[in-house]
């Protein structure tokens, strides 16, 4: 029978499982991955309580650990097991190459009702790596052209291109469909003379009837000019909203009812917000008849778009083949839902801007590039976060940890460490003396910060609640204490040694002086607030990790105040 293993060797056991976890992910594992790992030892399933107790001490560690100093321990402790990690075969990531004869023109065209979001930048990132791998070109065009139902917003059109550069993704050309209208007009008015295009006077209702039953609407036939008549008279104003659209001839009998003689053109009497357009038109080009127009102008020879916009494959094929054109080679890809935000729209968020639910467009609960450049997030872990997703149609749901291991290994070697306390409970250190601490500004890198403290430190309350009588603990970079009572909360000062880590594996807290800076963390989950050690405040803009806390960018500092977003852990 094999002996009980003893607590070392219990420790050893699940240092092994969580170093294995945090280095195969680059970060800190949850609790419950490891004591399924462990749990698994059929011997140890009686000591539970205790085991988890152990977990949680073992993971304080590893938290304190870099990146590099994890992978080292796991190689000394268990080599086994990180040959098991370097064996396991990665799954295919990134792009496939592309079939092309000749120059590759690439679009990416967002209608500018709201900043780029996340699903935005897969479009921006994969057009802009495919033109740059082929010597293409890429061509960023608004499609602007409905003033009303997705009106534009002002602010959005240099959004976009100041978050495509910022991608690495400089277009080649900017084009604004609303400047582009008469052009638009010249191909409706040409289709209309060949017969492929009417005037629609039917009410939206009736015609639906019609359609469904596979009849034409009595206006179908009505003969060239009539309709020509009819179209200069939409273009002039003289019918009302609703009253008349312009349709293009399909096959009225198809399967799908959404490609039966589909609407090219429609009035719209709401103002363009562009001043430079304004109420100059009346009448304004569906997104199928604009963006089919466009790909043939610009000279795209690869279109990617996501499966379920197929159908407006269908509808723009009839355009090219009534003017003669050759449509653009087409690549599908499937949704992409990201956890973290659900189903949120562009009309949606809007909507709770304006309510107050959140802050603005880079509030860092809500999927935009900008709430994610304001988090700290680099675009070059964007960038191949999207890559890495590759072009398959297969519907996909995933969490942001992906990015934020992407990110980590930018961040984590250049990011100075601080501390910083939430929620924060002062404690008076009997015996303790005012003095410098010295703490490395990167566990890495050298350097040291000093922290001037007297005989009251700070710490987080989540930590205070924890504490028992008569433990014992250090103070990081500090000092050792000893928990002399618990209500009221009071300490010792007990030495400096280290051993108290080495032989007692006793639990290391941050600290900070009660005369810190005082810091806010905005958070998807919330506000953080509190109190930070003296210079972050000289870190604007950077990202730096405040210890046991996680990386967060500092976004504003004045005075003794610091405002913080939280980037990820």
């Amino acid at each position: 029978m094999n002996p009980m293993p003893t607590i070392d060797e219990i420790r050893i056991i699940i240092k092994k499982y969580a170093l294995q976890n945090a280095v195969k992910y680059s970060k800190t594992p949850q609790a419950g991955a490891v004591m399924g790992k462990v749990m698994s030892n059929p011997e140890l399933r009686s000591r539970a309580k205790e085991i988890n107790s152990l977990v949680a001490e073992v993971l304080c560690e590893i938290e304190e650990m870099s990146p590099e100093s994890r992978q080292e321990e796991l190689t000394r402790i268990a080599p086994l097991l990180i040959a098991e990690l370097k064996e396991k075969k990665e799954p295919d990531k990134g792009l496939p190459p592309l079939d092309i004869d000749g120059e590759l023109v690439m679009r990416f065209a967002p209608n500018p009702n709201g900043p780029p979001t996340i699903g935005s930048s897969r479009g921006i990132v994969v057009n802009s790596e495919y033109t740059k791998n082929y010597n293409g070109r890429l061509i960023i065009r608004f499609d602007d052209t409905d003033p009303a139902t997705k009106r534009p917003m002002l602010e959005a059109y240099d959004w976009y291109l100041d978050d495509c550069e910022w991608l690495g993704a400089k277009p080649d050309e900017v084009i604004v469909a609303s400047d582009r209208i008469p052009k638009y007009y010249e191909v409706a008015e040409e289709l209309i003379m060949k017969g492929d295009a009417y005037v629609c006077f039917c009410e939206q209702e009736a015609f639906k009837a019609m359609k469904d039953e596979k009849k034409a609407c009595p206006h179908r036939d009505q003969g060239e000019m009539k309709n020509l008549e009819a179209w200069k008279k939409m273009l002039s104003g003289e019918y009302k909203e609703q009253e008349a659209v312009l349709r293009i001839k399909t096959d009225i009998a198809h399967k799908d009812p959404a490609i039966r003689d589909w609407v090219a053109f429609r009035i719209i009497k709401t103002p363009h917000p562009r001043p430079e357009v304004a109420d100059k038109y009346n009448a304004w080009p569906l997104l199928d008849f604009e963006g089919a127009v466009e790909d043939h102008l610009i000279g795209t020879t690869l279109i990617i778009r996501g499966k379920d916009l197929i159908d407006s494959e269908t509808r723009q094929r009839y355009v090219y083949k009534y003017m003669g054109w050759t449509y653009p080679k087409t690549l599908h890809w499937g949704r992409v839902q990201i956890h973290e935000f659900g189903k949120l729209s562009t009309s949606g968020l809007k909507k709770a801007i304006a309510q107050g639910t959140y802050t603005g467009w880079d509030d860092p609960r809500v999927p935009t590039i900008r709430a994610l450049r304001r988090r700290g997030i680099r675009p070059e872990a964007l960038r191949k976060f999207m890559i890495d997703l590759g072009l398959g149609e297969t519907d996909i749901s995933l969490s942001l940890d992906t990015l934020y291991a992407e990110n980590r290994k930018i961040v984590d070697p250049i990011a100075n460490r601080y501390f910083f306390v939430w929620d924060p409970v002062e404690l008076e250190v009997e015996g303790a003396q005012p003095k410098v601490a010295k703490a490395p500004l990167h566990p890495s890198r050298g350097g040291m910060r000093e922290i001037p403290v007297g005989t009251t430190v700070c710490i987080c309350n989540a930590d205070a609640q924890t504490l028992r009588g008569g433990e014992r603990l250090r103070l990081k970079d500090l000092y050792n204490i000893e928990i002399t009572g618990v209500a009221p909360l009071s300490v010792k000062f007990i030495g400096t040694d280290m051993d108290l880590v080495r032989k007692e594996k006793a639990r290391i807290i941050h600290w900070v002086p009660p005369d810190g800076l005082k810091v806010k963390v905005i958070s998807p989950d919330g506000e953080y607030n509190g109190i930070g050690e003296r210079g972050m405040e000289k870190e604007l803009d950077n990202v730096v990790q405040f210890e046991r806390f996680g990386f967060v960018r500092i976004d504003s500092a004045s005075g003794d105040q610091v405002v913080a977003y939280y980037t990820h852990k």
